[in-house]
């Protein structure tokens, strides 16, 4: 199943005292390959657009429901949209997050309320499969894997439309798919001639194989500053949804990543993190094609230690 539009027109009701109508802005180089525009979630309260999902399905939940708290599995990003909501309801909020999730995110979970439990990869995915942890009864808010979460990303591309109707292609990062089928969920109902690309990274791009296979497919993980998308596997109902909605994945290696974040801060003063970097990548090799280009600018949740390391060109 997909949120349908009017899923998608009602989240955006609801979410709307949450979450930010965030700007869409031509990214300053000319000599790009395509007229680029970035979708700015980073601006969002948390620094993700993660919001909006978090937002929208904790909506959809009884006052009872909520009073008993809630649980959700990220490495840092949708944690901070559940745990950000959870502190404006007043409901204790728990995050299972993977050992190698930054300082930099757990310690905006910690602020906003929320307890972490750090597990191992393999722990922290076992969570996302069975919606569940050991020793806490609560209401799973999956990441992405939720018909209310991508109804609340959906939002994104009602705003994207408004703004640029004429739009060519736009691209998604590809973290377990919930921002990709909800944005383009929504595009393909309100302009079916606009192409839709996921967009992964090289060391962690799992849906590339299985749309290439079409069956989910393990591969290599490898951790990186990319750290808010890339997985061994694709969930199987995610990749049946992007079988029928996108136009393909694009792959974007680390140093492509790191140069396209250096151009943004560069060139339109904007600080995106490796994920919400990696879409802008892949349209700046030209794998997005011409025309009017939509990247979808995740989030801006980066170590800025690690930043800097980026910008100035010490990072090993």
């Amino acid at each position: 199943m997909l949120p349908s539009l009017a899923d998608i027109h009602a989240a955006r009701q609801l979410i709307a005292g949450s979450a930010l109508r965030t700007p869409l802005v031509r990214l300053n180089a000319r000599e790009a390959p395509a007229e680029i525009y970035l979708k700015l979630e980073n601006l969002q309260p948390i620094g993700s657009f993660k919001i909006r999902g978090a937002a929208n399905a904790m909506g959809h939940l009884s006052a009872e429901t909520l009073a008993r708290g809630v649980l959700t599995a990220s490495a840092g990003n949708m944690a901070q949209g559940v745990a950000w909501r959870a502190h404006e309801l007043g409901i204790p909020c728990t995050v299972v997050a993977p050992e190698t999730a930054p300082d930099t995110k757990i310690k905006a979970i910690e602020r906003l309320g929320g307890r972490v439990i750090k597990v191992s990869f393999e722990e922290w995915w076992r969570a996302f499969e069975t919606r569940t942890f050991p020793g806490v009864e609560a209401t799973f808010i999956h990441a992405f894997d939720d018909l209310n979460v991508m109804a609340g990303n959906g939002t994104i591309a009602l705003e994207i439309m408004e703004d640029l109707p004429e739009l060519d292609a736009v691209v998604i990062p590809w973290g377990g798919g919930g921002l990709t089928c909800g944005i383009a969920a929504a595009t393909r109902a309100m302009n079916p001639k606009c192409k839709i690309y996921a967009a992964e990274v090289a060391t962690a791009a799992p849906l590339v194989a299985a749309l290439a296979a079409g069956t989910p497919q393990t591969v290599h993980y490898q951790p990186s500053f990319v750290d808010g998308i890339g997985a061994r596997v694709v969930f199987p109902q995610m990749l049946e949804r992007a079988q029928k909605l996108i136009d393909g994945s694009l792959v974007a290696e680390l140093d492509e990543v790191k140069s396209a974040l250096r151009l943004m801060a560069e060139r339109n003063r904007i600080i995106a993190e490796g994920a919400g970097a990696c879409a802008l990548a892949c349209a700046l090799a030209g794998k997005a094609g011409g025309g009017k280009v939509v990247c979808i600018v995740s989030g801006g949740n980066i170590d800025f230690a690690k930043l800097c390391e980026i910008l100035t060109g010490t990072d090993s």
